[in-house]
């Protein structure tokens, strides 16, 4: 090790510790500007009509009620999308590539309650909602479907009729070899069937957009909170028949997303269109009503035909089933869960036979979009629950079970059975801590003491993986001309005259806490304290902090965020230091920076990093010619993850590079008489490799068990018959509020990644462990009572297992 090289080891690591997030400041103070919050001058407000209907014909628009509306600025109607917009790109190949989507009932049809019909301007928002009203549409209805198990029946309501059938996408996932599997395993656990329901994200910030254009220039500015700027600047640049690069897509404070916020391309289209047609800036804020009736629900997913084959040692061979997944009315990002979920094809366990029959279905419902642990969760919540399945019906301890099943620490890197990698983790070690966490010894002796009082006490287990990175070549399982593939990001580090320091990432922030890790690693690496630096809040596509994949999305941020930045800094320090070299008389790799100055190892030449600025941008006369010609003291850096293309054919291949892992535990009671759940004791322990803030992963944790509390007791976006939501509003619609939540017990496990820059993993979409925690809880209480084969577990659904329901779905063969 050189003399810079220990010096620059001794000095304090900013990395890994729990500062205080500095974004938090201004959100305290209510100084925050979010999408809603920006004055614009001369700024037309937008109101949608949209559909009582879940599938009907429009036959009839008439704006003249609105005309006559004070403060009505125009409209925009389905006609008008026809003539000056696309369709918006979709995944699909062959028959399902002909569903044609557009922000405006495409087709002349409407496909679910809420679909926007006209969009409608005015001076004001009350302006904008009278005149809304004042639209008249005419509808002849149509039949809805809103089951896909009736969706895929021969003689079903079609709502695309381009496609002639219901299904957007079919394909079978066949790893191993199932079929000698089942004939050879000493028990075969079958159930008929198992449901995955719909829930909110609830992100506290709805969608808002706000859309100026410049007629001189031909340009749309368009501010949002769009989670994945890059590739939404793509789809509305199709959409808007407008080049990529005359578009600028921007963002400042955003208040959530937890997936949804991919969408926010469908209603960019509507008011670029507006802006431009009616020359004045124009704004959407969506209410929450609107968020629930318009869709952006997480997939909600049947599952039939299940079996797994499990040996008498407990040994599990292999699982298949058949699975229906239901994105609604339209695609949008689907069918690309039917991809995604296969990034997780073992879940937590080392089974080596794996068959999915897959149908991504379309029903009168509103379209789906990535909510918090996209199309994995689900796929990992049926693995989990066949766990406990098994484990009641064959009596084999819960615990044990688990851990002979368990992938062992010695054996990451894991391959799965589509030949996906595991980078590291501990799971032997996780179950340990959670369950000392929820002192699991005690909790068996309340259950016991429970038996016969009216109460019943319930311990369950929930494992689950947060796969990080996409490799967007999955697509190609979808489609394969996608030509999509890899993953990459970029950052900005760059000095001002004044030697004052911009950091700058294309991954947006919504809450993550990204303006405070960025800082803590950049200024490592600079000598200087976080507070030093200047983060840029939100995103600008102007700023060349972006590649195509850019944003937030998919827990990559703390690997290709992060790695981005690590490059852009390092080049920075490089340029730094030549002239720094040129000033002090010495080599460059004689020099290190700390305590915000340019220090020559071993003797007291130094200079402070401001100079630096000073003399590239203000004195260049006082450089050497080369270095005047060639610095530029900007560093942009590109993460590129090691991705390489997957077998289409097979669907074998790498999809993600990071897993964290989490293991929860629950404890909880049940009231025989009402069914009430309370959650008595509840742990996490979570594994997401080297932490660089372990403060901001434990809220990310936290905060990704309320939402899945929430969505196992609360939450559940049903339909009627006829297609109508029931829960529009935080009337109907519970989320969890504090006043909900139990106490939460935290532990973590550190298993670094040998696959990323800093051995940090993504990490905060563990949602979906609450919900297999809380199934295993109930279970757990019930016994073999009643069959828990849906993860929402109501009050009333309490009553009905209590009775005995679900039972005679489950059969053990051998």
């Amino acid at each position: 090790m050189t003399a810079a090289s220990t010096r620059a080891a001794a000095r304090q690591n900013f990395e890994g510790q729990a500062i205080l997030r500095r974004e938090d400041d201004r959100l305290l103070r209510a100084e925050a500007e979010f999408a809603d919050d920006t004055p614009t001058f001369r700024l037309a407000y937008v109101q949608f009509v949209r559909s009582p209907y879940a599938h009907a014909r429009i036959t009839k628009i008439d704006l003249s009620g609105a005309a006559m509306v004070k403060g009505f600025v125009g409209a925009l109607t389905p006609q008008d999308m026809e003539e000056l917009s696309d369709p918006f790109i979709e995944y699909q190949v062959g028959a399902a590539a002909a569903e044609v989507d557009r922000p405006l009932a495409s087709g002349g049809k409407v496909r679910f309650v809420g679909e926007p019909v006209v969009a409608v301007a005015a001076d004001s928002r009350e302006a904008a909602r009278d005149a809304a009203a004042a639209v008249v549409v005419e509808y002849d209805p149509l039949p809805a479907v809103v089951e896909a198990r009736r969706a895929v029946e021969p003689n079903a309501p079609v709502l695309h009729e381009g496609i002639g059938e219901n299904i957007s996408w079919r394909g079978d996932f066949d790893f191993g070899d199932i079929d000698h599997a089942l004939e050879n395993a000493d028990h075969i656990i079958e159930v008929d069937e198992m449901h995955f329901h719909r829930f909110s994200p609830t992100p506290l910030e709805a969608f808002v957009v706000s859309v100026e254009y410049d007629a001189g220039m031909d340009t749309f500015t368009i501010q949002s909170g769009s989670a994945q700027p890059q590739l939404t600047l793509l789809l509305i640049s199709k959409a808007l028949r407008h080049p990529v690069e005359k578009i600028r897509i921007l963002s400042k404070d955003i208040g959530g997303s937890f997936g949804v916020k991919v969408g926010m391309f469908i209603p960019m289209v509507v008011l670029a269109l507006m802006a431009r047609k009616f020359r004045r800036p124009v704004r959407w804020t969506q209410t929450r009503s609107e968020a629930h009736t318009e869709g952006g629900h997480g997939n909600e997913r049947t599952f039939s035909n299940i079996k797994m084959a499990v040996q008498n040692d407990g040994t599990v061979l292999g699982v298949t089933y058949d699975a229906l997944d239901d994105h609604g009315a339209y695609s949008r990002n689907e069918p690309l869960g039917a991809a995604i979920w296969s990034q997780v094809t073992n879940a937590c366990y080392q089974i080596k036979h794996l068959r999915v029959n897959w149908k991504s279905v379309y029903t009168n419902k509103g379209p789906t979009l990535p909510v918090r642990g996209y199309s994995r969760m689900q796929h990992l919540w049926v693995m989990e629950r066949l766990f406990d399945i098994a484990a009641i019906k064959l009596k084999f301890d819960p615990v044990e079970f688990r851990l002979k099943n368990y992938i062992q620490p010695d054996q990451y890197p894991f391959t799965t059975v589509n030949e996906c990698v595991y980078d590291s983790g501990d799971l032997p070690l996780s179950l340990s801590k959670v369950l000392e966490l929820i002192d699991y010894p005690d909790a068996k002796r309340l259950q016991a003491a429970a038996a016969g009082t009216g109460k019943r006490i319930g311990i369950g287990i929930g494992s689950t993986l947060d796969s990080g990175t996409n490799n967007f070549a999955q697509s190609r399982y979808i489609n394969p001309n996608s030509g999509m593939s890899g993953n990459t990001e970029a950052g900005l580090v760059r000095m001002g005259s004044d030697g004052s320091i911009l950091v700058a990432t294309g991954g947006v922030a919504f809450g993550q806490g990204h303006e405070t890790t960025m800082a803590q690693v950049v200024a490592d690496k600079l000598g200087l304290r976080p507070e030093d630096l200047i983060t840029h809040r939100g995103g600008d596509s102007l700023l060349g902090s972006q590649t195509g994949y850019s944003g937030s999305y998919a827990s990559q941020f703390a690997v290709t965020g992060i790695g981005a930045l690590i490059d852009a800094t390092n080049k920075l320090v490089h340029e730094i230091k030549l002239v720094a070299a040129s000033q002090l008389g010495a080599a460059p790799e004689e020099l290190v920076l700390e305590d915000g100055m340019v220090k020559v190892v071993g003797d007291e030449r130094q200079m402070p990093i401001q100079a630096i600025g000073w003399l590239v941008h203000m004195s260049p006369a006082e450089l050497p010619a080369e270095l005047a010609r060639t610095v530029t003291l900007v560093g942009r850096g590109v993460y590129n993850a090691p991705f390489t293309l997957p077998d289409v054919e097979s669907k074998k291949g790498n999809l993600t590079l990071t897993y964290a892992t989490q293991v929860h535990a629950a404890v909880v009671e049940i009231d025989e008489e009402t069914g009430q759940i309370t959650v008595l004791r509840y742990g996490i322990v979570d594994d997401c490799g080297n932490p660089i803030n372990p403060m901001i992963i434990q809220g990310q944790v936290q905060g990704a068990v309320a939402h899945g509390l929430s969505a196992a007791l609360f939450e559940n976006l049903h339909y009627t018959a006829d297609g109508q939501l029931l829960g529009t509003n935080f009337y109907d619609y519970h989320a969890a509020t504090a006043y909900d939540m139990p106490t939460l017990r935290y532990d973590n496990v550190i298993s670094p990644s040998p696959f990323t820059p800093t051995g940090a993993k993504g990490m905060g979409e563990g949602g979906g462990a609450p919900l297999h925690a809380l199934s295993a809880a109930v279970q757990n209480a019930l016994g073999d009572t009643g069959m828990v084969l849906d993860s929402h577990v109501s009050s009333e659904t309490i009553l009905d297992l209590l009775a005995g329901a679900n039972s005679d779905k489950i059969k053990v063969i051998r």
